[in-house]
């Protein structure tokens, strides 16, 4: 989720008086680009239309922001430009509100979803297809600022959508588990042996990473060739039946930090965010170039300890930057 979705969502679900914000603009006539350019920030932040030049907004920090910068532009290229706040009255308000409602939206995204099926395509297509799907549902939910059921309803089908591909480009890929992640101690886990399916990638490569750096220092890793052979005493993680393993929405990176208490680390939850993308769709700016690298460590390095430390040294930075960006 972004930081605007975050601002947005949280302060509007939570909250009766809403203050609105309302720009009014004359466009430049004579400069066509800087038109189009205007014209799509006002789309990019969802704004309403009340009249020809006029547009409104919920007021935050962000939507502010973005509406001061509209209107400086505007003004640059010889256009005028008026922002101003309003406090409607509850059924003005109440009005104003029904002008951000996206249900029409999220439900033409939702009968795309439920007519695309990423079995039934070839792989290249489907991937695609989906990547699509969600760009669509994240700009839809960057513009909603009262999301309501249909922004979930949304949210679940893509997120099935995505499980379901994963499954089939990786058919020993854990299945999501319904439920929460249960809360442990970090002491209880101590000087165990964990095991997970050999051949690491990135959701298996970070968790062991996750356990040997913030969880049990003196872990001992059992690499399977089939997860039915893990030993009795061992902790699985990332595979169907594991100790560990995808719950919920999380995948088993984001299990770990829910269930040790550990997702207070701005930093261990942007990696997360990277896993999570990778391993079974979303977006994080970092996962081009950590899935690229991590590439390049898989074509040279085929034992799975080695992986481990070549590949934890790599994460070991990324936490480093993360930390002190």
């Amino acid at each position: 989720m972004t930081p605007r979705l975050q601002l947005c969502n949280a302060y509007y679900m939570n909250v009766k008086s809403i203050t609105w914000l309302l720009i009014v603009l004359t466009l430049p006539t004579q400069n066509a680009t800087a038109r189009m350019r205007i014209w799509r920030g006002l789309k990019s932040l969802g704004c309403a239309p009340l009249r020809d030049g006029a547009w409104l907004l919920p007021e935050t920090h962000v939507t502010r922001q973005g509406l001061d910068e509209l209107a400086n532009e505007t003004r640059e290229a010889g256009g005028t430009a008026w922002l101003l706040k309003l406090d409607a009255e509850d059924d003005q308000s109440a009005a104003f509100r029904e002008m951000f409602d996206r249900s029409s939206e999220y439900a033409d995204l939702l009968a795309d979803m439920t007519h695309f099926d990423p079995l039934a395509e070839n792989v290249t297509t489907a991937n695609k297809t989906l990547k699509t799907l969600r760009r669509r549902y994240e700009t839809l939910v960057e513009q909603d600022y009262f999301p309501g059921a249909g922004k979930f309803e949304a949210e679940a089908r893509l997120l099935t959508l995505e499980a379901t591909l994963v499954s089939r480009l990786s058919p020993n890929e854990p299945h999501f588990q319904d439920g929460q992640p249960e809360r442990l101690a970090l002491a209880d886990f101590q000087k165990q042996t964990w095991a997970t399916r050999q051949d690491l990638w990135v959701d298996r490569l970070a968790s062991a990473w996750l356990i040997r750096r913030f969880i049990d220092r003196k872990a001992r890793f059992v690499w399977l060739e089939r997860v039915q052979d893990c030993p009795s005493d061992a902790l699985g993680f990332d595979f169907d039946g594991a100790r560990f393993t995808h719950v919920g929405h999380r995948v088993t990176f984001e299990t770990l930090l829910a269930s040790f208490g550990l997702e207070s680390d701005l930093a261990l939850m942007r990696i997360g965010a990277i896993v999570h993308a990778l391993d079974v769709g979303g977006e994080a700016p970092e996962a081009a170039g950590f899935e690229t690298l991590l590439k390049g460590l898989k074509a040279r390095i085929q034992d799975d300890d080695a992986l481990l430390k070549q590949g934890g040294q790599m994460l070991d930075d990324l936490y480093a930057v993360f930390t002190n960006p």
